[in-house]
């Protein structure tokens, strides 16, 4: 060991009374051992005290409690911070979800008007049509009644005529009756020697009287009815008039109407995409927020829109929406982020799992003692499920040729993200196909389908528990979906 030297050497010198330094001085007692009444009041009992404190105190912050952040105080506090940012989100994201149900709302009574407006114009469209074709209707009666006016004022000038121009011939006859009935029977007696005239005579004046009163009545009931008919199409032609004014004021006002609720439409398809717009920027806010939260809550390395992509590829394979896919996969483990943390001698059944594991491990490459699976459960039932797909090996061999064919990759892993995805969209479209025939609802139908992939044959023992959870977080991914694509 070496020992320590120091570094420089300095002379420790006094300066005399008189100015003079000098080393060697004879320097004034500090104590005198020999005087014993000077004993204790020359000692220097502040500086000690200090210097006692001093040293306690080096002491304490040497020995102290005061100790390191250790591996494990750090990962506390990292985890304390991950629960406090996840609440927040959480609280965050409430607020947002209960936005996004006003903007809905809104939406909702701005179509409802919308809609409610359109049904309005579309009933006043129809009804001005209507009011048009009985003013087109009437016009035409009009139009038929004038002519008929103007016949039956023809008629009546004719008839007019007629009777002039027959005044004479009359009055002629007039003239010859009264003469006639001026004489006696027996002036016309005399005057026809004959007998046989006598009685012509007399015939010839009743049947010219018959024939004048027969003519005047004729021609004075054709002048009363064309009177009277000219006067019943004059007031029919009036009645038309009057309701034709009135249907024309009629389509005026609800061209005016349908004006003011095309105004009306307009606003409200204005305030619509104003809450349109919100709504939008609300759910990508959302959708955010829930990537943030789906990767505090174990979503790992893999971010939302990675996993939609995923899921896309597996759905376009297999038929399987990729909502449903995301929302199996995330109640599994996490989206691969909870893979298990037994080794398959702790957790898998001897005889139908470890031999298909070993033979999977060996055509990877992989060392089975290393690959964490699925501990077993509380019940006692054996775990060994393996990836992100939580696929016992027994079932992944059973799929591993199609998981193959569907995604080029031969021999698939049950840990690689692509392979998981593609092994969860086939079996839930097996699953989907067995549930088709009992369930007619979609969400029924998932439910099924979520169920038996968690419990196989026991599948309607989980359907409210594992199955609806699953059909919640998948109507949750459309959303996220929807927001992402703007679909």
């Amino acid at each position: 060991m070496r020992k320590l030297r120091p570094k420089a050497l300095v002379d420790i010198t006094f300066e005399s009374k008189n100015g003079r330094v000098d080393s060697f001085i004879s320097l004034k007692n500090r104590i005198n051992f020999s005087y014993k009444s000077n004993f204790y009041s020359k000692i220097p009992f502040k500086a000690m005290v200090q210097g006692i404190f001093l040293v306690g105190a080096v002491i304490f912050l040497i020995f102290g409690s005061v100790t390191a952040p250790t591996t494990s105080t750090l990962a506390a506090n990292e985890s304390a911070n991950a629960q406090a940012e996840r609440a927040e989100l959480e609280a965050q994201l409430k607020e947002l979800e209960d936005q996004i149900d006003q903007y809905e709302g809104q939406i909702q009574s701005y179509q409802k008007q919308g809609k409610s407006l359109k049904g309005e114009i579309s009933n006043l469209g129809n009804k001005i049509d209507k009011l048009k074709l009985q003013v087109r209707a009437i016009n035409l009666t009009l139009s038929q009644l004038d002519r008929k006016i103007d016949e039956t004022n023809y008629q009546i000038t004719t008839t007019v005529k007629s009777i002039d121009s027959n005044k004479e011939s009359l009055g002629e006859l007039i003239r010859t009756l009264y003469h006639s009935g001026q004489l006696s029977t027996m002036e016309i007696l005399l005057k026809n020697p004959k007998i046989s005239d006598f009685f012509d005579d007399l015939n010839s004046i009743t049947l010219l009287q018959n024939s004048i009163q027969e003519a005047i009545g004729k021609i004075t009931n054709l002048q009363n009815q064309l009177v009277d008919q000219k006067e019943q199409l004059s007031l029919a032609r009036a009645d038309a008039a009057t309701m034709k004014e009135f249907q024309e004021a009629q389509r005026v006002e609800s061209e005016k109407i349908r004006v003011q609720k095309d105004q009306l439409i307009k606003v409200t398809k204005a305030q619509e995409d104003k809450y349109q717009v919100l709504l939008k920027e609300t759910k990508k806010t959302a959708a955010e927020i829930r990537s943030r939260i789906f990767q505090l809550l174990g979503g790992g390395e893999l971010t939302f829109e990675k996993a939609y992509e995923l899921a896309k590829m597996a759905s376009d394979a297999t038929g399987v929406d990729a909502a449903f896919i995301l929302a199996v996969l995330d109640r599994e483990s996490a989206l691969g982020k909870n893979v298990g943390r037994c080794t398959y001698q702790q957790a898998m059944h001897p005889t139908r799992d470890v031999p298909p594991f070993l033979e999977i491990t060996k055509e990877l490459g992989l060392n089975p003692e290393t690959m964490s699976v699925s501990c077993a459960n509380s019940d006692g039932a054996y775990g060994g499920a393996m990836g992100p797909a939580q696929f016992i090996p027994s079932t992944w061999i059973a799929y591993k040729d199609r998981i193959a064919k569907a995604t080029g990759k031969n021999p698939p892993s049950p840990w690689g993200n692509v392979e998981a995805f593609t092994a969860t969209g086939l079996y839930l479209s097996d699953a989907m196909s067995g549930c088709n025939n009992l369930y007619t609802n979609q969400s029924s139908r998932e439910r099924c389908a979520a169920a038996k992939y968690y419990a196989g044959g026991r599948w309607k023992n989980f359907l409210w528990t594992y199955g609806e959870a699953t059909v919640t977080r998948a109507n949750k991914f459309r959303d996220d979906i929807a927001t992402i694509t703007g679909n």
